[in-house]
């Protein structure tokens, strides 16, 4: 499998590669040419605003989205003010900021969902930079403005607006700046000459990153790492400066020979990587720097954009999209030409045993001579996960079944697990779907999050597919899409009402976890009162359909339902509901034709409301009835005489 190491690039002690992820399916003129681009982590959507500064009424920005392999999600003309920088939430939501501090957020589908503003400070002064970052609060929103005074939202879905003080002699917006999730608190980081500043909520510390030599010149260029654990500077001198976010311990001090500022500057680290590294990008220029002196580089024929993901760095460009990434340990041990390792013997044994030739034996036995069988068959596992290319995945997994089949206690949980999330990745990585999740990306997001995202993209079959091939428990799995799915479908306008309400409920049936209240919640939600009710039929529980019928002013449908029930206390619920909204008459009248409702209510009235219970009797020509009240009342008189 020469192919394999045909992409390897060496960097000190470690190989770096870039696997193709698509050719994209788009069709863009002048590709990411005068675009706002932004692209979501872990294999997520694209955000192309084309040329977003033009204000001419008759030439109005577009806003097209995209998934990860190109395919339009959807698209719409910009209306709205001047957009400095595109982002995406942790839910798959995205936010445009605009530049007087105004933050929309729109679905996948281009749906308006809400806005927020970044506080009247901001909208006086205009908005030059923003970045929106992840942090375990949840997805927030940096700016800074032409004044140079920075504001710092941590958490979008609960909004605490946070202004951070002024930087000592910053008249205007730094050349650089990133914002760093340390010890419980956001802080930003600007360069401000040769020195970094340290913004938190009520001090600016300057600090110089440890070991920098004192000529590298001004820092241009800033960056920190997927987890913030790591801190990386671009000096005019042309040198990479890395090292811990904390500023305690230097990692390396690279000549780039560069002396103009890269347009991006990302982090490469994968978990347990050999080395850290970064990705730096010029026009038509892309080098990585690590720990030695050298650094490897790549000629760029098109605008690109770089986007950090856990394990590596997306590249995106007009026509295709490939992820760059450190090669890992366990694929160099086996791969690495001339390898002796047992993951190494073990594919060459099998190799040779699918030839039926001889040689297959006898790597066999130099492998159960070195006692390292159990060893050589985890290699080959763990290889396959980090593989894209189909064909590699296959032939270290059947190298690895071949192998256990001479191992007395190997446990195959891992081999079955691998094989099983290996397929579902192959699924979701197809250019259809557009999510080119690694298997470390995947064993990190979990594959609830997985379901989420394809529910959030309407690819329901998809999901369920998943679901039931990865045996998830039905609450949890088929029965929490088919919710969604259902919710979905009641907001479409092209079905009528009958219709809708027919494959909703061939398709739900008796689900378990699945509630039809709450789809008929989306159906009223969405100004489908009628299909709201003939949903609420199929709902088994009369606690369920009361609120909501209620809620439609449904007030009859809502007490003969709660009668049906036989549950005398819902049944009060909606009388006293319907007491405080009808006027007095038509509520008497409405419990004359509820029986059961009319005697629980008259037992409350002889306790708490003798006055209306007279009233009641009265209208009711219930001689007897007021015989027997007028008694009661003289008897209670006499007593308390």
């Amino acid at each position: 499998m020469a192919f394999v190491t045909a992409s390897w690039n060496p960097l000190g002690d470690a190989f770096y590669r870039k696997s193709e992820l698509y050719q994209m399916s788009w069709s863009l003129k002048d590709g990411l040419k005068d675009a706002l681009v932004g692209a979501a982590p872990y294999g997520g959507p694209i955000a192309i605003l084309k040329e977003p500064h033009r204000r001419s009424p008759s030439s109005r920005p577009h806003l097209e989205i995209y998934s990860a392999s190109g395919n339009t999600l959807s698209s719409f003309t910009w209306k709205s003010g001047t957009v400095v920088h595109l982002g995406w939430s942790v839910c798959d939501e995205l936010l445009c900021i605009q530049d007087d501090g105004t933050v929309l957020i729109y679905d996948l589908f281009g749906t308006f969902r809400r806005h927020f503003s970044l506080g009247p400070e901001v909208s006086q002064s205009q908005v030059m930079e923003a970045k929106v970052f992840h942090s375990p609060y949840g997805t927030g929103v940096a700016i800074v403005t032409s004044s140079g005074r920075f504001t710092v939202a941590t958490n979008i879905d609960d909004l605490k607006l946070r202004r951070l003080p002024e930087v000592p002699g910053l008249q205007g917006p730094p050349s650089c700046w990133c914002v760093l999730t340390q010890d419980r608190q956001t802080k930003v980081l600007l360069s401000n000459g040769s020195e970094l500043n340290v913004l938190d909520n009520t001090s600016c510390i300057a600090v110089t990153p440890p070991g920098l030599t004192p000529d590298s010149g001004p820092i241009l260029q800033i960056c920190v790492s997927f987890s913030y654990k790591y801190l990386a500077v671009f000096t005019k001198s042309g040198l990479v400066w890395t090292g811990t976010s904390d500023l305690r311990e230097k990692f390396s001090e690279v000549d780039t020979k560069m002396h103009s500022a890269p347009q991006q500057m990302v982090w490469c680290r994968r978990p347990r990587a050999q080395q850290p590294s970064v990705v730096l990008m010029w026009e038509r220029l892309l080098v990585v720097a690590g720990q030695c002196s050298d650094t490897i580089q790549f000629p760029l024929d098109q605008t690109s954009v770089l986007v950090p993901e856990l394990d590596g760095v997306r590249i995106i460009c007009g026509t295709h999209q490939e992820l760059l990434q450190e090669v890992p340990l366990v694929s160099q041990e086996i791969f690495k030409i001339a390898s002796m390792s047992p993951g190494a013997l073990l594919l060459e044994a099998h190799r040779e045993y699918e030839k039926h030739s001889q040689k297959a034996d006898e790597y066999l036995r130099e492998i159960k001579d070195q006692r390292v069988l159990t060893e050589a068959v985890t290699q080959c596992v763990e290889a396959s996960g980090h593989e894209w290319n189909c064909t590699v995945q296959k032939a270290l997994l059947r190298a690895a079944s071949f192998g256990k089949c001479f191992l007395s206690d190997f446990s195959p949980e891992v081999f079955v697990s691998t094989c099983r999330e290996l397929r579902v990745l192959n699924a979701v990585r197809d250019t259809s779907v557009g999510l080119p999740l690694s298997h470390t990306q995947f064993k990190q997001m979990t594959v609830q999050v997985l379901i989420d995202r394809l529910v959030h993209r309407r690819l329901y079959p998809l999901a369920i597919e998943i679901c039931r091939y990865l045996k998830i428990p039905e609450f949890q799995g088929v029965s929490r899409v088919l919710r969604h799915w259902a919710s979905c479908k009641v907001q479409q306008t092209d079905l009528s009402d009958e219709a809708v309400a027919r494959v909703v409920c061939c398709k739900v049936g008796d689900s378990p976890g699945v509630s039809y209240s709450h789809i008929a919640a989306k159906a009223y939600e969405s100004g489908r009162p009628e299909l709201a009710i003939q949903l609420l039929e199929f709902e088994a529980r009369s606690g369920e359909q009361v609120p909501l019928l209620l809620k439609m002013k449904r007030s009859h449908l809502a007490l003969s339902k709660a009668v049906e029930s036989g549950d005398s206390d819902l049944v009060f619920t909606v009388v006293t509901f319907l007491k405080n909204e009808m006027n007095r008459g038509d509520f008497f009248m409405t419990l004359r034709n509820q029986p059961l409702a009319l005697s629980l209510y008259r037992q409350f009235c002889r306790v708490q409301e003798s006055q209306t219970l007279k009233d009641l009797l009265n209208q009711d020509d219930d001689h007897e009835g007021l015989g027997n009240f007028y008694v009661s009342a003289a008897l209670r008189e006499k007593v308390r005489l």
